[in-house]
């Protein structure tokens, strides 16, 4: 990509009304745009790093046998209402319309009901299990508050999975096989050091959960922690009882800020149940099947990342999710010989299938080095009349800043190790 026909520009300033660190960088280096409060557009740099993540998070959950489809968003009242879930007293984030044929629908907020009510055309017999499903997909909830960027938005993308077992056994050892895929997840983006698996409660889901949360001094979530044991407990379950059934006490728990980053829900037997989701067991007896639902933000994760590696001059993206690998720049000062030789680094690298943002515009190499340190690519390659005078290019870090030099024979070579 060469950054002079990259539509998207670089910016001063964030609107006035973002106060979220996350949206104002990710605004200002051009990865997206703000639409609404909680609702934002990932531009061209954004949804490459969009596609990033979701690749390790599918990844991780083909792994662990999970398979990729995707449901509608629109979902059916009366399905809702079998479980009591339709009514705001019980879910009161619901985005709800009326259609013109006659009825309600509803935009998706989670996918439960309608994955279990589907599960019903392809499960009948206990043969038929284990399955696991998960999707990638936006997902809607009129949030009465939406200050924290893409932390927590009224629109943002999810991943949701869905586990169907026929005992409790095999469910069992399921939910608990997606706790270190999830940590895998956050160890590859760089989050692995400072994610814990927390007890918290179930809200709309489930009385008790598993979240996963980042420790972030932004972020809107509460935990007691015990790093050195791996005990996290979420503030809204913090009692005694809670104490003594993982085996701690307070006083051996430090108060931290926290981003819930992903999320498991055991349902048991009671979702299939009031969904009426039952197949033949071994005996030839109906019985419902058992149920978990496991969720991870993809788009709180962006924003998490834009919070957490982040400096006073922008972002600093890990490398397995930064949109390029490479920021090729090109300070020719009007020398076409410079220009040249920055075409076939450019033209090199991507003969090399090594992913590169070229900025081959006609600005100053203070406004480059600027944008570049904003949009936060992890190695930078200038080209320079300098560079040229002694055989090969610049290399810089993002993070960290630190320089080397680099001849330009062993440029490719230099990248791929």
């Amino acid at each position: 990509m060469r950054q002079s026909e990259l539509f998207t520009k670089t910016r001063k300033s964030a609107p006035k009304d973002e106060v979220a660190k996350n949206a104002q960088l990710l605004i200002r280096a051009g990865y997206i745009h703000k639409e609404m409060a909680g609702v934002y557009a990932y531009l061209p740099l954004g949804l490459r790093v969009l596609e990033r993540i979701k690749q390790v998070v599918r990844e991780e959950m083909n792994a662990i046998r999970g398979q990729e489809i995707i449901m509608t968003a629109l979902q059916r009242k009366e399905l809702w209402e079998r479980t009591s879930r339709w009514s705001d007293q019980v879910v009161d984030v619901w985005f709800k319309s009326e259609l013109k044929a006659g009825g309600e629908v509803g935009l998706a907020w989670s996918h439960e009901e309608p994955i279990g009510d589907m599960m019903k055309n392809f499960l009948s017999s206990y043969k038929d299990l284990p399955v696991s499903v998960y999707q990638f997909q936006t997902k809607f909830r009129n949030e009465a508050r939406a200050k924290s960027g893409i932390m927590r938005g009224r629109e943002f993308v999810m991943k949701d999975m869905y586990s169907f077992a026929a005992d409790e056994a095999s469910h069992l050892a399921y939910y608990e096989s997606t706790k270190p895929a999830y940590m895998r997840v956050f160890e590859r983006l760089g989050l692995g050091d400072s994610t814990y698996v927390t007890f918290a409660a179930g809200g709309a889901f489930t009385k008790f959960s598993h979240e996963f949360q980042t420790v972030c001094e932004t972020g809107e979530d509460t935990i007691y922690l015990d790093a050195k044991k791996g005990i996290a407990i979420n503030e809204e379950v913090m009692n005694e009882e809670t104490l003594s059934n993982l085996g701690t006490s307070r006083s051996s728990l430090e108060k931290v800020h926290t981003a819930e980053v992903g999320n498991i829900f055991n349902f048991g037997q009671q979702k299939a149940t009031d969904l009426g989701l039952t197949i033949k067991d071994a005996e030839g007896k109906d019985t419902p099947v058992w149920m978990g639902s496991y969720g991870i933000g993809i788009t709180r994760l962006m924003g998490v990342l834009v919070e957490k590696f982040s400096d006073d001059k922008g972002i600093v993206w890990p490398e397995e999710v930064a949109p390029f690998k490479v920021h090729l720049v090109s300070i020719s000062g009007g020398n076409a010989d410079v220009v040249k030789e920055a075409d076939r680094i450019y033209e090199l690298l991507n003969e090399n299938s090594i992913e590169v943002l070229y900025d081959d515009r006609d600005v100053r190499a203070g406004e480059k080095f600027a944008d570049a340190d904003l949009i936060g690519i992890p190695v930078r390659l200038v080209v320079s009349e300098k560079t040229m005078s002694e055989g090969g290019i610049e290399r810089i870090e993002r993070a960290g800043g630190t320089t080397s030099f680099v001849s330009d024979s062993e440029v490719v070579q230099a990248l791929q190790k």
